[in-house]
């Protein structure tokens, strides 16, 4: 199989963890403190990767210059692109109590929440396939990690759809656009990135990690802290360690 449709295959992999955790959310009244314990973990899993997997790879790549800026460059677009996007109802998109609007209280907050859950997938998609273009182990523990953490992402958001109202037609057949555009992502970083200089991809990969960082600690670690409350430290610390040992095995 050509290199840039398995991006879009471990793209698509990784993204379908979202469709799954909907499932969940959707079809199985999950207690909320299980749902926040999830998202713990998640968030680690994403912390750990970011940290030891694409920071690292992008500075032993093109040294502190071009990965500081890239991240700094992907947290300040994630995060202004977010401020747009929660003033439109999607600022609880990851939620999973009574946070979201319904459409009734917010018109068009469920478009603003679809694009923020695209926002949220993109940059984990696009660094997929930009580690398939280096090989080595990157790819795979990235994919590991990013699906690892899209199952509370699916989950927590679709239980707080539900809790606005929105109807389980409509959520399952957002995660799942989602899901495909993920695979997208991924081919289309493998094949735009495919001829780009190492500076280059690195500068790409710690945007995304910048980007991935921003929206872990806006969008994860709220939902996390409020229903997991002393128990959030410990269980995110296993999801650190969980990706952290992956990196260290040679997955």
């Amino acid at each position: 199989m050509p290199e840039v449709l398995q991006a879009g295959g471990w793209g698509l992999l990784a993204g379908s963890a979202l469709l799954v955790g909907a499932f969940l959310g959707v079809l199985v009244r999950v207690p909320q403190r299980l749902i926040a314990s999830i998202m713990a973990f998640g968030a680690g899993v994403l912390l750990s990767a970011v940290s030891f997997e694409l920071i690292s790879e992008a500075h032993e790549s093109a040294g502190l210059v071009p990965t500081a800026t890239g991240a700094a460059a992907g947290a300040l677009a994630y995060t202004g692109a977010n401020l747009l996007l929660a003033r439109r109802g999607a600022r609880h998109r990851k939620r999973s109590g009574e946070q979201q609007p319904s459409e009734q209280e917010q018109p068009g907050s469920g478009s603003a929440i679809a694009v923020g859950a695209l926002l949220d997938g993109v940059p984990e998609s696009v660094v997929i396939g930009a580690g398939l273009v280096t090989g080595g182990t990157v790819s795979a523990v990235t994919v590991a990690a990013v699906f690892l953490s899209n199952l509370p992402e699916g989950l927590s958001s679709a239980a707080g759809m539900i809790r606005a109202g929105r109807s389980r037609r409509w959520i399952l057949a957002l995660w799942a656009g989602i899901a495909l555009v993920s695979g997208v992502a991924a081919l289309a970083g493998y094949a735009l990135l495919g001829g780009a200089p190492p500076v280059v991809l690195a500068t790409i990969t710690a945007l995304a990690a910048g980007a991935i960082l921003a929206m872990t600690a806006d969008t994860m670690i709220p939902e996390a802290f409020e229903g997991a409350h002393l128990l959030v430290g410990l269980v995110t610390v296993a999801g650190f360690l969980t990706a952290f040992a992956l990196s260290r095995s040679g997955a």
